[in-house]
């Protein structure tokens, strides 16, 4: 992207605050997703509150906090693992991701004595994952980076990892907070500054002397700006960091987009944790995330407030941060603008723990009051527009589309066999090319066959159109198939021509003899080689088969001379090459040799020696022709 696109798109950015997109009072969305903590299902249920698919999990992999759905179906969940070293609210340590279906395509685990994946997750567009982690830090790491306790320390890192088999995965990018800290109570140890309002772009590492001082519990990716936000339980606040550093710049004051490495480029909702004067915001802060460039305030930055509404209830704060193309504006000294939030809803109920919002296109709201189960939406007004309440504890709940839960609608009809003969039948096929529960409705053209099964058979006589219609109940799509029917050949007739039998003309041919098939019998002509009764099966052009023909009786295979004549013939069998004696009598003559199938060989005028080397071992008929009359008729064996 060049700089001129990337102004244009910050341009956009600002005009979407200052001209949010028109909004509207009505529900948005088919579908929303929710699971319960240490559960081992997580759902998706329809706007009547109607559970429309379950994914279920085995109880050594029960719901940890996230659940997020990406396009198509595939579910990417944090899992409760069972023998985590480290312990507390929040703990997750493993990362799956299931189909549709609900087959596991991926189960990443990330927790050791050190270190363990904790509270939520972020997919990204390029199919790897974003992931909060502790870090353990003993009490001489904490100490010599300048804490003023003398105590074991979880610090944060994220990370992000790229699925590469069933269960593992490459760390492509990380970011520990342990290279972002200040601290102004000792000059000798790591991380002194003089002033800590003056470093707002560091963490306070004494502002918290607590073990689990930090504890993210947020994360979110804003591909546009290439930068991730977290949220801080315990400093109420939320931060933005630079992701399009390589690691090593993540891990310093320099580099990336922003020029500033892995520092804090914007924090916001208690200036007090950087020294700065102004309003706390936050009173227990989660689900810190950009709204969508797709809705109203697209680009703001959003966070659930558990305990900072009037009357200590719950509110979701959004604001709009003070974006300088990929840096923030500030007066050094003072706090991060806005100092209040630019939007505000404040529930009539409250969770002291966890909980998200989600802004959706139409300027709706969804919420989640997670302690209790609580879910609704409401519309630009704050009006409730629809609520849902199950038993257990939700951390988050988003609102989806059906097209983008299953794909868009389609269906593809088609046939088991699409040409057949006349009085076969064929099944129709109707596949949906996503997945649900679908009902199928199959009408035709000429008129006059229904069917509501998926995949029905029909015998249609002529030339057939067949529908099918697919339905969810909401939404339908089409799809069609053509049968052609060919119609079947007349039953041939066989007519005897010397001693050779002949059938009607067709595309192929099959003999038999006594109701058996003579295998190798293919052609028009067929020669009998021994009495019975012969029938023929014709195939046209089209495929089909005519009826068996009427039997021809043979009774006299035995016959080999014609018209009294005694010609010699030697020697025989042969190895290729037959002479004809006492033939002197006709001047003029044909030699003709002819295979079982009726297939002519050989042919020559006049000839008393003939040579059939060139043809493959087996039985003939030599007959000789003379004055437009067969003389002459023998088997022959060629065996060279």
């Amino acid at each position: 992207m060049g700089k001129k696109e990337k102004f244009l798109g910050f341009i956009f950015l600002a005009i979407l605050y200052m001209y949010p997109l028109p909004i509207v009072a009505q529900q948005w969305g088919e579908y929303t997703l929710y699971s319960i903590s240490n559960s081992t299902n997580a759902y998706l249920i329809d706007t009547n509150g109607t559970t429309y698919h379950t994914w279920t999990f085995p109880s050594t992999a029960k719901t940890g906090y996230s659940s997020y759905l990406m396009p198509g179906g595939t579910l990417v969940r944090t899992v409760a693992k069972t023998g985590n070293s480290l312990s507390g609210g929040g703990m997750t340590g493993r990362v799956q991701k299931v189909d549709y279906n609900g087959t596991v395509i991926w189960d990443y685990t990330h927790s050791s004595a050190s270190y363990c994946l904790h509270h939520d997750i972020c997919p990204l567009p390029n199919g790897n994952v974003l992931m909060i982690s502790y870090e353990v830090k003993t009490a001489a790491n904490a100490t010599q980076a300048g804490s003023s306790q003398n105590i074991v320390m979880w610090s944060e890192k994220i990370i992000e990892v790229q699925p590469t088999g069933a269960t593992t995965g490459n760390i492509v990018w990380e970011w520990h907070l342990w290279d972002h800290l200040c601290q102004n109570v000792n000059s000798t140890k790591d991380n002194y500054v003089t002033s800590i309002v003056q470093n707002p772009q560091l963490i306070n590492i004494n502002y918290k002397n607590t073990k689990d001082w930090i504890h993210m519990n947020g994360i979110d990716y804003n591909a546009t700006l290439n930068q991730i936000v977290v949220s801080s339980h315990n400093l109420n606040e939320v931060w933005v960091i630079d992701h399009s550093t390589t690691t090593a710049e993540a891990a310093s004051h320099s580099g990336g987009n922003s020029g500033k490495g892995g520092d804090i480029l914007y924090r916001w909702g208690n200036p007090t944790a950087y020294g700065a004067s102004g309003t706390t915001i936050f009173n227990v802060v989660h689900d810190a995330h950009w709204i969508p460039y797709d809705c109203p305030r697209g680009g703001s930055l959003a966070a659930f407030n558990n305990k900072g509404g009037t009357g200590s209830k719950t509110a979701i704060d959004i604001f709009n941060p003070p974006l300088n193309v990929y840096n923030y504006d500030l007066i050094l000294g003072s706090a991060y603008t806005p100092s209040a939030s630019n939007w505000r809803h404040t529930s009539t109920s409250s969770t002291t723990n966890e909980g998200n919002s989600q802004l959706l296109p139409n300027g709706n709201l969804l919420v989640c009051i997670a302690m209790s189960g609580y879910m609704y939406e409401i519309d630009s007004n704050q009006n409730i527009l629809w609520t849902k309440t199950v038993t257990g504890t939700v951390a988050q709940a988003f609102r989806y589309t059906r097209d983008y839960v299953l794909g868009t609608m389609s269906v593809t009809a088609n046939a088991s066999n699409p040409a057949i003969c006349s009085g076969d039948s064929t099944q129709l096929n109707a596949t949906a090319t996503t997945a649900g529960t679908y009902t199928y409705s199959w009408t035709s053209n000429p008129a006059g066959f229904t069917s509501a099964l998926q995949n029905p058979f029909v015998t249609p006589t002529i030339n057939t159109t067949y529908t099918v219609t697919m339905s969810d109940g909401t939404n339908s799509a089409n799809s069609s198939v053509n049968i052609i029917v060919n119609q079947l050949p007349t039953t041939p007739v066989i007519t005897l021509i010397g001693n050779v039998l002949s059938s009607t003309s067709a595309a192929a041919y099959q003999w038999y003899l006594n109701n058996a098939i003579i295998p190798g019998a293919t052609s028009q002509n067929y020669i009998p080689l021994q009495n019975g009764n012969y029938q023929v099966i014709i195939t046209n052009a089209g495929g089909c088969k005519s009826t068996l023909s009427a039997v021809y009786a043979v009774s006299n295979t035995g016959i080999t001379m014609l018209q009294n004549q005694s010609f010699t013939l030697y020697p025989n069998p042969t190895d290729g090459i037959i002479n004809i004696k006492d033939i002197n009598e006709y001047n003029d003559f044909i030699v003709m040799v002819i295979d079982i199938t009726g297939k002519k060989c050989f042919e020559k005028a006049n000839e008393k020696q003939i040579d059939l080397s060139t043809l493959d071992n087996g039985m003939y008929f030599l007959e000789i022709f003379s004055q437009n009359r067969k003389v002459y008729s023998t088997k022959i064996s060629l065996n060279k």
